[in-house]
């Protein structure tokens, strides 16, 4: 069975940091392609960022770039994102998600159905 348990959401103030770490189970983690989502009340599900299986490609939405920063260790079964400077715009719940598909890429890391698994998601809440 197939698990993705994510953890590190929290209320924290604009401009503050978090990380937040999704960890992986039932599954071989490094054939994986990684994605991280964001649902805020009332909005879409929306890319956020993603990683390729080796960690040696990523891939961000334009208004987080240079702000997150996504990672994984495969040793670990374990996807990161750091998050800083963080906005009241992005207050939502944070899921991560496993792609298998072939051809990581710019558009294909960021549809929705390319990914195979989901977490159940953490709230991250960013308010003063």
């Amino acid at each position: 069975q197939v698990q993705l348990v994510e953890s590190g959401g929290d209320l924290v103030q604009p401009g503050a940091s978090l990380i937040l770490s999704c960890t992986a189970s039932g599954l071989t983690f490094s054939a994986y392609d990684m994605g991280w989502f964001r649902e805020a009340p009332g909005k879409e599900r929306e890319f956020v960022a993603a990683i390729n299986r080796s960690g040696g490609l990523t891939y961000y939405l334009d208004n987080v770039k240079g702000r997150f920063t996504i990672s994984r260790d495969n040793a670990k079964s374990t996807v990161f994102l750091q998050m800083n400077s963080l906005e009241p715009e992005d207050t939502a719940d944070y899921y991560c998600s496993a792609s298998s598909r072939r051809n990581f890429s710019y558009h294909s890391s960021r549809y929705v159905p390319n990914y195979d698994y989901w977490g159940q998601g953490t709230q991250v809440t960013v308010s003063s």
